[in-house]
């Protein structure tokens, strides 16, 4: 993908998440809002909880996992929330549960479960990622 178009898409999908944090707010009828995600829950079924930092911050990451890579086991002690730019990533927990998002998903992260986030495919996975934590507060945490 030029980088022309990936900016331009990557854009998108910021002003979509914005939008949507925004949904309840009046718009001009030519605004379209399009809902990615509503959920209490995590990806493996988790109530979410925000924790109780003394000074919150928001994170937002582009992270690529190149081809045939993945992440390492991890885990993150508050939610996250992920939309797929590009690729399918599988993510395993360590009981052996495997979930897979392809392009256009959005999920919320499973909150200090160790787990692995894999591309066993054959071109980059991109993942546009906010972390919902605090300052000084590493985004995961390795095994």
């Amino acid at each position: 993908m030029n980088d022309k178009l990936y900016m331009k898409k990557t854009i998108l999908t910021a002003l979509a998440v914005l939008v949507c944090l925004a949904a309840h707010a009046q718009y001009d009828k030519s605004i379209v809002i399009e809902q990615l995600l509503k959920t209490d829950t995590t990806s493996i079924g988790q109530k979410i909880v925000y924790p109780h930092y003394d000074n919150d911050q928001i994170t937002v990451v582009r992270a690529i996992i190149p081809a045939g890579t993945s992440t390492g086991w991890h885990k993150h002690d508050f939610p996250l929330v992920a939309y797929v730019l590009k690729g399918t990533v599988t993510l395993e927990t360590e009981d052996g549960r495997k979930l897979q998002f392809n392009e256009n998903d959005s999920f919320v992260e499973m909150i200090n479960i160790y787990h692995n986030g894999m591309n066993n495919g054959k071109e980059d996975v991109e993942l546009f990622v906010v972390y919902f934590g605090g300052k000084e507060v590493p985004l995961s945490t390795r095994k």
